[in-house]
């Protein structure tokens, strides 16, 4: 008996929008499209919830007015990707995106505890290759920020970008947002558990 061979497909935006207008994917189902591809997000613990809800709190008042401070939910990055980041700022306010997802943000924040190398491999070369500038990773059991800026080229990385430069935080840390501009915000105030 020979190998047999998988045959996958590659999806486009238009026909993820599309695949969620028809009802055949549920919008609340925990499918994002990245690179083409549809992934299923896993559920969350409650940790992970909670350091979610830390981070967009935080984020809200490092920003302010004329922020949009989103929680998981969808921007339209380039014509084969739509991830749900678990955090992203975006310029504007929540009538300006009535009919369409944002193209873009000035900050997206993954929250990993089972989906590091995700985060760190496939969602991080995708921000890169769509311009983000600003892009952070929160380990919550490695209790550190991963903080990813200036996005470039690297043909090794999973979407042909990557960002340059990386830096790690740990808890006595602040970290300063690139579009927040005299904003600080502890590492440890975005951790969920005891501090």
């Amino acid at each position: 008996m020979g190998v047999r061979q998988v045959r996958t497909r590659r999806w486009t935006r238009a026909e993820y929008d599309r695949l969620i207008a028809l009802g055949l994917l549920h919008e609340d189902k925990g499918v994002e499209l990245v690179g083409g591809e549809l992934v299923c997000e896993e559920p969350q613990a409650a940790r992970h919830a909670a350091a979610v809800l830390l981070v967009a709190e935080a984020l809200r008042r490092a920003f302010g007015p004329g922020w949009q401070v989103r929680i998981q939910m969808p921007i339209a990055l380039g014509s084969d990707s739509e991830p749900e980041p678990d955090v992203a700022v975006v310029e504007g306010g929540p009538g300006d995106f009535f009919d369409t997802h944002p193209t873009g943000a000035a900050l997206v924040v993954e929250v990993a505890i089972s989906s590091l190398g995700f985060d760190r491999e496939e969602k991080a070369s995708l921000y890169a290759q769509s311009g983000v500038p600003d892009s952070w990773i929160l380990d919550v059991d490695g209790r550190r920020m991963e903080v990813r800026r200036n996005p470039r080229i690297d043909r090794e990385a999973p979407s042909g970008w990557r960002h340059g430069a990386v830096q790690e935080l740990g808890p006595d840390d602040q970290i300063f947002p690139l579009s927040a501009r005299g904003a600080a915000i502890g590492v440890a105030a975005l951790l969920p558990g005891p501090r």
